[in-house]
């Protein structure tokens, strides 16, 4: 493979009716863009299909890279393994479940320019959202939370599309803990730490499904310890990032 500029990271658990769709799509629009490019699809200790059909498809596409384990473990450590197998200065996470329009992806990778991390949001005033009412309710409510209990002073955190710049975040990504699905939040709340510059854009997005009690409690739960490391035992502040050098990053942007 040639040098990588861009590196996709797909999170799957499950999700055998839309994993080749999701890189069929990513391929068309990476292809138009001519950037040496590379997907890393994470295999999340799927019980059906999934790791059968993404090797499959990468067993045609020599773009396409497949990281396994048995056991689920929760999107969080699905993206930070992706993560350290990147090769690319530009890494996308992007959900495998095909709710966000993927498409838009290259005006995020334009966004770039003019931040560290560029995030999907559903409050953004563009965006067009079709979700349940109980689960915007939810959402609204989760993001004062977070607000309250990190300082993270953002429209929302939880939209599954992400694109940042590797060399930026490569010493932060170790250092974060959260397995599950408040990952986006401590990845932001550790980003705005160390005053990097974060660009909100809208997003086309459906989601049909609600949060399951369960899922609810444990987004809690890891809110909680965010907070806790963030505010009490001063966690993320432990480690001795190289800050002037993000400085420096931010100035050229």
């Amino acid at each position: 493979m040639s040098q990588v500029e861009l590196s996709f990271v797909i999170p799957a658990y499950n999700e055998e009716s839309s994993i080749e769709n999701v890189l069929g799509t990513l391929d068309d629009a990476v292809k138009s863009r001519s950037i040496p490019y590379e997907i890393i699809v994470v295999n999340d200790g799927s019980k059906d299909q999934t790791f059968l059909k993404a090797v499959t498809y990468a067993n045609k596409n020599g773009h396409v890279r497949v990281v396994s384990y048995t056991e689920n473990v929760g999107k969080g450590f699905a993206i930070k393994s992706g993560f350290m197998q990147t090769n690319g200065e530009i890494v996308v996470f992007a959900d495998s479940d095909m709710d966000i329009d993927l498409r838009m992806i290259s005006n995020y990778v334009n966004a770039l320019k003019h931040g560290d991390i560029v995030v999907a949001t559903k409050w953004h005033p563009d965006s067009r959202i079709e979700m349940p009412i109980v689960r915007r309710i939810m959402s609204h409510g989760f993001n004062v939370l977070v607000r309250i209990l990190t300082g993270a002073n953002l429209k929302d955190t939880q939209v599954g599309l992400k694109v940042l710049k590797k060399s930026v975040f490569a010493d932060i990504f170790p250092r974060l803990c959260v397995k599950r699905y408040a990952f986006d939040v401590e990845l932001l709340a550790v980003a705005r730490l160390y005053d990097l510059k974060i660009v909100e854009m809208p997003t086309q997005l459906r989601i049909r499904e609600s949060f399951r009690l369960k899922e609810v409690f444990r987004m809690f739960v890891d809110l909680l310890g965010v907070a806790y490391r963030l505010k009490v035992t001063r966690w993320y502040q432990r480690f001795a990032f190289p800050q002037n050098n993000l400085r420096t990053y931010n100035n050229q942007v």
